[in-house]
């Protein structure tokens, strides 16, 4: 039952918001995230003790301020979602700037296939619906299998209409596909800043450990692509990015090395996009290992705030 509750709320969001007139479905957003920050729900509190990691110096009141206005600006990216399929593709061109372009199209032009990693910053579905539009590149994701099954159909069908081709995260070859697309000179892009499987790659993120998705770093080495960290950012009614420098691959070392010298770079980079724009990182789930919960036999896992 609450499986199929959660896929009709969703499916009522893409079927009636993309339908509003903007500045109403704007206003909606809003009064949706000032409601959800006042009830001081899990993710709210949550979100304000990452937030607390990113901005340490911050007083009591500037938590608050910054939880508020980064619910906003997470409601603002499921309000955008839910109408991106309606929008024209001269308002998907002209609604992104990106900074630093050119290690994207000059990588690409030279047929060597870039990884584009970033983390839950701004709106990353519109992202990509840029890149297909403006850049007119077609590229590949991968997307968590969600429950229940229909849902992550929506995702994928939704994801899908914008022009990616997405893979699902487990149940498939994803990594093998992934590989071969980067190999024929193609584009693939991975949000990659939480990981919390035994397969995550511990770093140094603001001071304290967590765990990325080594993915990204893999794929670089294995199939010689560019490995291009992107943060995003909302600056108005606009959205913009930075497509940092490449990650080198390093020259010395196991492949278990390079790839955490290579996602120590990622999470390096990521930082510097979050603490900039600490209010649009969507972060409302455990991310550093003192927060996660203690597995039988010592580990630690992750749970849903």
């Amino acid at each position: 039952m609450k499986d199929r509750l959660t896929d009709a709320l969703y499916g009522l969001g893409w079927s009636t918001v993309k339908k509003l007139p903007e500045p109403v479905a704007e206003r909606l957003g809003r009064t949706i995230a000032d409601a959800a920050w006042k009830r001081r729900g899990k993710g709210v509190l949550r979100l304000e003790a990452n937030l607390a990691r990113v901005v340490p110096d911050a007083t009591p009141q500037r938590l608050a301020e910054l939880s508020r206005a980064g619910m906003r600006s997470y409601l603002r990216y499921w309000m955008e979602s839910f109408r991106l399929p309606s929008w024209s593709r001269e308002r998907i061109k002209d609604g992104v700037d990106v900074k630093d372009l050119h290690h994207l199209t000059d990588g690409l032009a030279a047929g060597k296939g870039a990884v584009v990693a970033l983390p839950h910053l701004a709106n990353w579905d519109l992202a990509g619906a840029w890149v297909t539009t403006k850049l007119e590149t077609p590229f590949t994701t991968v997307a968590e299998r969600l429950k229940p099954e229909t849902l992550y159909d929506r995702f994928v069908a939704y994801r899908e209409s914008l022009g990616m081709e997405v893979l699902p995260h487990t149940g498939g070859s994803a990594f093998g596909t992934l590989a071969r697309r980067l190999r024929a000179g193609g584009l693939v892009c991975l949000v990659a800043d939480r990981d919390l499987s035994a397969s995550g790659v511990e770093v140094k993120f603001f001071g304290e450990s967590a765990r990325m998705p080594g993915g990204p770093a893999m794929l670089a080495q294995q199939t010689g692509a560019l490995l291009l960290p992107v943060t995003l950012w909302y600056d108005g009614a606009m959205m913009r990015g930075r497509i940092h420098p490449p990650v080198d691959v390093p020259e010395t070392g196991t492949r278990a090395e390079k790839t955490s010298v290579m996602t120590q770079a990622l999470a390096d980079a990521f930082a510097t996009g979050i603490a900039d724009h600490p209010e649009d990182w969507h972060m409302l789930q455990r991310l550093w290992l003192a927060d996660l919960e203690p597995r039988p036999g010592g580990t630690a896992a992750g749970g849903p705030s």
